[in-house]
């Protein structure tokens, strides 16, 4: 590991770890609240020292479809994105997770419906680990809390999509992507050989010019059992994920009269609500979720066991309660605190709705 302590921007710092990672390419469109990741991806011109490409597409529904055919051949790529151009880009991700081919999709939420604004949200969360495009499937989706963890999660997600054949999604809210702090940037990995793809990834398209391609990628199946099946493999794999890969920080969890679950910027500033609390002597625990899908409902139950109520803290109108109240079966008081519109709020807006939704009800 490299030990030296970088000052970035949390955009910037996942560009640089997607060329430090060793990606084939990237492919996206610039909007706010992300450019920068295209942006410092040009800065740092890596096709002249480790062959990425980095191409800027006339659209994100063509930076997905470029991403599409890449992860065909087995190569690693990505691409950005923020929340009107996620939604351009649902058909393809649901073909390629009907293709089975791993990618890795970021997305830095801003505030909506429609172009909304540019500033911070998460109410793309359904969207995100509903699977927002058509059809039965999933997406492994990362929330990163902080510059470092956008570093983190990028290997993390590549890693992931390639074991499970699956799309991975590191979906940051605009907080995250851009604030600035202090990073420790991965060494530099080689790209994939192509030796390596042919060994890892038996699947993909691995033609050569005049030659057919051994292998064809297609999510289209006109055959009704056969679809039948290939959906049925799909489930298997996606209650694999479910199984595995539950990632949960739990903090002052042990003895807690109240949880606060949160995610993403919101779970940072529930953190010094939750030092407030101690202030007045109210005992208040955090689960931040690190991974939205698969949802870490056994750490979740765990961390409820014995409180008297919940409050999900979020910046979208409901999405997250969804999966505590799912994961908790309900036996708690689960309540919620929201704001809208691109608008952060503050620890004490946090603490007093703590207080007048649960605390002051429940003693």
């Amino acid at each position: 590991m490299n030990d030296k302590v970088t000052l970035m921007k949390g955009n910037e710092a996942l560009a640089v770890a997607a060329i430090r990672y060793g990606a084939d390419g990237y492919f996206g469109y610039p909007i706010t609240p992300q450019s920068e990741v295209l942006e410092k991806l040009e800065e740092e011109m890596p096709w002249e020292t480790t062959g990425m490409v980095v191409l800027q597409a006339e659209s994100e529904v063509a930076a997905i479809n470029m991403v599409y055919a890449g992860a065909s051949c087995g190569k690693t790529v990505l691409t950005s994105t923020s929340s009107p151009g996620f939604s351009l880009m649902q058909e393809g991700m649901s073909y390629m997770a009907a293709s089975e081919v791993p990618a890795l999709v970021i997305n830095v939420m801003r505030g909506g419906p429609g172009l909304g604004t540019i500033h911070p949200s998460q109410a793309d969360y359904f969207q995100a680990v509903k699977g927002g495009g058509h059809g039965d499937y999933r997406l492994i989706t990362l929330a990163p809390a902080s510059v470092q963890e956008m570093v983190d999660f990028v290997a993390l997600g590549w890693d992931l999509a390639f074991k499970y054949r699956a799309v991975s999604m590191i979906l940051a809210d605009g907080v995250i992507g851009q604030m600035m702090e202090k990073v420790v940037l991965p060494e530099q990995r080689p790209r994939h050989t192509e030796e390596w793809i042919r060994e890892n990834c038996p699947w993909a398209v691995n033609g050569r010019k005049g030659m057919r391609p051994k292998n064809i990628i297609t999510s289209l199946e006109l055959d009704d059992d056969k679809m039948e099946e290939n959906n049925h493999r799909f489930q298997a794999t996606y209650r694999e994920i479910e199984k595995n890969e539950q990632r949960c920080e739990l903090i002052n969890t042990d003895d807690c009269d109240y949880l606060i679950v949160a995610f993403g910027s919101m779970a940072r500033i529930s953190q010094k609500a939750m030092e407030l609390a101690a202030e007045e002597g109210i005992k208040v625990g955090i689960a931040r979720p690190i991974t939205l899908w698969p949802f870490p409902v056994d750490a979740i139950r765990k961390a409820a066991e014995g409180v008297k109520g919940i409050l999900s803290v979020e910046l979208s109108a409901g999405q997250l309660i969804e999966d505590i109240k799912l994961a908790t079966e309900c036996k708690y008081p689960v309540d919620i605190f929201y704001r809208l519109g691109g608008n952060v709020p503050a620890p004490d807006e946090i603490l007093n709705a703590l207080k007048e939704k649960l605390v002051n009800k429940l003693g």
